[in-house]
């Protein structure tokens, strides 16, 4: 009998403060999300800026370079990543374009600037 009583208030407690946690959670993903922009633009206007400053000619073959980067609280392109490439040139070239990237003005949640990971293609023909 002690034991069933052990287990049951066990059971409680793990679940109260499983819906605690759970409900903090939900309160901070339902904040105001406002995404990054890139010179006070949308994310077309960072394509532009990558496709008029790539080199073309440092792509070997055609085909998609996947690629991420993180957009940090002082709008600044960090943590590049190249995820799938086209070739080694092409990719130096790439994280070249994305270091010499001007500032973004970084996403925010409650009036707070935050970093984000932003994973995007570029295709080549």
């Amino acid at each position: 009998m002690r034991k069933l009583l052990f287990l049951s208030v066990f059971f409680l407690f793990s679940s109260l403060s499983f819906s605690q946690i759970q409900g903090e959670d939900e309160v901070y993903l339902n904040g105001d999300l406002i995404d990054a922009k890139f010179q006070d633009g949308d994310i077309e206007k960072f394509y532009n800026y990558v496709i008029q400053n790539f080199n073309v000619q440092t792509v070997e073959k055609p085909g998609q370079i996947l690629f991420e980067f993180t957009v940090n609280e002082k709008g600044e392109v960090k943590n590049i990543k190249i995820l799938r490439d086209l070739g080694t040139n092409s990719a130096l070239e790439l994280i070249r374009v994305l270091r010499e990237s001007p500032k973004w003005q970084p996403a925010s949640r409650g009036g707070k600037p935050i970093s984000i990971t932003l994973k995007m293609p570029l295709n080549f023909k």
